[in-house]
């Protein structure tokens, strides 16, 4: 008995863990969008690649040091004497030592250094937006899938309803109590509900497919979909607060003091730099010897053929550019949240009449349920009302749909992934 209780432990979390496993939730798909992406994988190696780029910029900053060595199987040396000269073969070697240390050079090292590290700034928001741009793409394909999978169900049910109805009719007409225009007209509707279970299963397969891309692996058959009630409220803030977290305006932010850091480094290009050296070699050629050196150069550049003055003048185009497609980015994204607002007031009150809709054809089709079972009513005005529920009620699902989308939008826009 005791083994036979355990077998059915172990059969009853099997079913269970089944039954769990058949449950595909949003937060699941987002995060496997998020970790095999090829579009989050290529926004990380820019950061790995803008820090690379930082390193590159403060090795300016750091002691250069080479080492020189020279060996001369050989070599002819030319001497004079008696003021004539003379030549002799020989071999020889030399090695040296160098270092090179910057003192000043206007501030265009840490410009470019402040530049890479904004660079990284910007990488970092550069995938944050596209996090959220993902995210966005995946709760569209998750509630599209959840939408069209309720669609099929009542697509089926309007189209069993409405064939009903076309035999119906088809047996009233040979009772002589329809004409056939009458049929004619259900088998109309009949193939009409019929495209529409067609369109829907086809929308269904379509959202999983494109949904299996993102997270990287295939949608099980039969898998069930969580339904997401959202409530705006939570998602909705002002114009101000929107633009303060979008992650693009940020990034467009700091490319703007990115251009202004490149500018100011082209600028101090023209004043040269101050540099510390020293230097040690050892010679042994025809004589031994050694030298030391130990000094400060100074570098500034006389005539460069008009190059230095470009590049200079290329960094403020750079940075008005900046600055404009700043602007340019504030402009669209205020022109679509304040369209976003206007169209989720639009279809809350579309929700709410479709509610009502949807609510008024249920009490009908039950009134008419009941006189149906006094013989009150016809079985064909029994269809008719079951069939402007379920019209009311695939017109509530897609509302519901369109005001989901506006707000995972306004999630988009702030940066948001959850």
């Amino acid at each position: 008995m005791k083994k036979i209780s355990i077998f059915i432990l172990l059969m009853l979390s099997g079913t269970i863990g089944i039954l769990h496993a058949q449950t595909l939730t949003l937060q699941d798909c987002i995060q496997k969008a998020l970790r095999t992406h090829p579009d989050i994988k290529q926004f990380i190696l820019q950061i790995r690649y803008s820090k690379k780029e930082i390193n590159i910029a403060q090795a300016d900053y750091l002691p250069q040091i080479s080492l020189t060595a020279e060996y001369d199987p050989t070599r002819t040396y030319v001497m004079p004497a008696n003021n004539m000269f003379h030549t002799r073969n020989s071999d020889g070697w030399q090695a040296g030592a160098t270092l090179k240390q910057k003192i000043w050079d206007f501030s265009k090292t840490s410009s470019l250094i402040k530049s890479r590290e904004t660079q990284e700034e910007i990488a970092n928001l550069s995938l944050k937006d596209a996090r959220a741009l993902l995210a966005y793409k995946v709760k569209l394909q998750y509630e599209l899938a959840f939408v069209q999978e309720k669609a099929i169900a009542v697509r089926k049910k309007d189209f069993q309803t409405k064939e009903e109805l076309y035999e119906q009719a088809k047996a009233l007409v040979a009772q002589g109590l329809k004409t056939s225009a009458d049929a004619t007209r259900f088998l109309s509707s009949t193939s009409v509900a019929k495209n529409n279970l067609s369109i829907a299963e086809s929308n269904f397969t379509k959202a999983k497919t494109v949904l299996s891309l993102y997270i990287g692996e295939p949608v099980p058959q039969g898998v069930e979909f969580e339904n997401h009630r959202l409530t705006p409220d939570i998602y909705l803030t002002n114009e101000e607060t929107m633009l303060q977290n979008s992650p693009s305006l940020q990034s467009l932010q700091k490319n703007i003091e990115k251009s202004e850091l490149l500018y100011k480094a082209a600028k101090a290009s023209r004043y040269g730099s101050l540099d510390a050296v020293a230097s040690y070699s050892y010679q042994d050629t025809l004589n031994a010897y050694n030298t030391t050196v130990i000094g400060v150069m100074l570098n500034i550049p006389l005539y460069s053929g008009g190059r230095l003055i470009a590049q200079e003048e290329q960094a403020i185009i750079d940075r008005e550019s900046a600055k404009n497609e700043y602007e340019v980015k504030v402009l669209a994204l205020k022109e679509e949240f304040e369209s976003l607002l206007i169209d989720l007031k639009r279809y809350e009150q579309t929700i709410k009449a479709k509610s009502s809709q949807f609510k008024a054809a249920t009490q009908t089709k039950n009134v008419i349920n009941g006189r149906y079972q006094e013989g009150l009513a016809t079985y064909i005005e029994v269809l008719d009302a079951t069939a402007l529920m379920l019209d009311a009620e695939i017109g509530l699902l897609q509302a519901t749909y369109n005001k989901n989308s506006i707000i995972h939008r306004l999630e988009y826009l702030q940066g948001m992934t959850q």
